[in-house]
């Protein structure tokens, strides 16, 4: 029944995807500009028509996807911004090798292990990309850091980030992820197997039917399509890199309960509940890009092309919506954080993420058809 779920509509892109990709880009830039010094700022607020603090997080995991959209579209000004990115990074790294949680301005300075595993995407990503060994050091720092603050049992229970409710959150499998990455790049063991150690931690928190305990940024009981996205990916990628069966079995568990939430315009519901019903009328911008690299990305894994026109209507329903003729260019080409606007995440407000795994789903949609 899922399969045929999955595979009743075509997984062809419409016509402007690959316009909605360069507007996405273009945004991404002009929020990187706005921030006057290297990193991309938080967001653009519609209501006060003003751009946010550069956002450390965030602008760490845009690094690989600039890189990569440079060779995908042959602009190397993209290229050129990636770096930039990347050594802003490096320069505000702090001396134990974290990441400071929130903008940069941000009113506490103290270490995060999300944001450090967002980054460490970024300093890897520019290490291979320009062999630069300031990027590698900045990768390591940022690694051992990590490794040395997990607790026992695989999860982080410290550092945890000040400006989220719950100390200890089974989305940090998005850490795990970035860990192995570097460990797999490096051939690095702790790495990999501190990575894994996180993952088997995590799946102590999985109920029956799939749904993850302590995976929201506020509401536990009602999680994000946003962090639920974290999660998923998180398991799914640490274990295609340590070729553990169980991980991404566990991952396309999850994947098949959000698809089956999906609406007929190809929108997730923006909250789901322990039953995975839809907890909110809003989409969840982000949950959308997000669920459909994931489910691209099992397809490409398993083979089952079943997955594919999920992705296609949850990347169609997002190019809908994207603003191309605006002339406001905090909102032309971003991507909200809520649909509608005044929704329950990010209202009235384009977070620099949503274009970013926007811009990712793009390209693998275009990649793959």
């Amino acid at each position: 029944m899922v399969a045929r779920f999955l595979s009743r509509r075509s997984t062809r892109p419409p016509a402007d995807a690959r316009g909605g990709l360069q507007a996405a880009a273009e945004w991404l830039s002009r929020a990187q500009d706005a921030s006057g010094c290297g990193g991309v700022s938080a967001h653009y607020d519609v209501a006060k028509c003003q751009w946010a603090g550069a956002y450390p997080e965030t602008t760490g995991y845009i690094i690989p996807t600039f890189f990569r959209y440079a060779d995908f579209s042959g602009n190397h000004e993209y290229r050129e911004r990636a770096r930039r990115m990347a050594a802003w990074e490096s320069d505000i790294q702090l001396r134990d090798g974290g990441v400071r949680a929130g903008t940069m301005d941000a009113s506490r300075i103290v270490p995060t292990i999300f944001n450090t595993g967002q980054v460490l995407f970024g300093w890897l990503s520019a290490w291979q990309q320009t062999q630069d060994a300031r990027f590698r050091d900045s990768a390591v720092r940022a690694a051992d850091w990590l490794v040395a603050a997990q607790d026992p049992d695989g999860a982080w229970r410290s550092f945890a980030s000040p400006f989220a409710a719950h100390a200890v959150n089974t989305y940090n499998t998005r850490v795990a992820f970035a860990l192995a990455k570097v460990g797999h790049a490096l051939g690095e063991p702790r790495y990999l197997d501190a990575a894994v150690h996180n993952v088997q931690w995590a799946l102590t928190q999985m109920r029956a039917n799939g749904w993850l305990e302590n995976n929201d940024l506020e509401d536990n009981e009602r999680p994000l399509t946003h962090t639920i996205a974290y999660a998923t990916r998180g398991i799914l990628e640490v274990g295609l890199i340590a070729a553990n069966g169980t991980f991404v079995d566990a991952a396309a568990r999850m994947a098949r309960s959000v698809a089956l939430s999906q609406r007929r315009d190809g929108a997730l519901p923006g909250r789901l509940d322990s039953a995975w019903r839809p907890a909110s009328r809003w989409t969840c911008v982000t949950g959308n890009a997000q669920m459909a690299i994931i489910w691209h990305r099992l397809a490409a894994a398993t083979g089952d092309a079943s997955w594919k026109p999920a992705a296609g209507r949850a990347i169609g329903f997002n190019l809908s919506i994207q603003n191309l003729t605006a002339v406001d260019g905090g909102v032309r080409g971003g991507m909200p954080g809520s649909h509608p606007l005044k929704g329950g995440y990010m209202k009235n407000r384009y977070p620099n993420w949503a274009a970013k795994f926007f811009m990712d789903a793009l390209m693998l949609q275009l990649e793959t058809d």
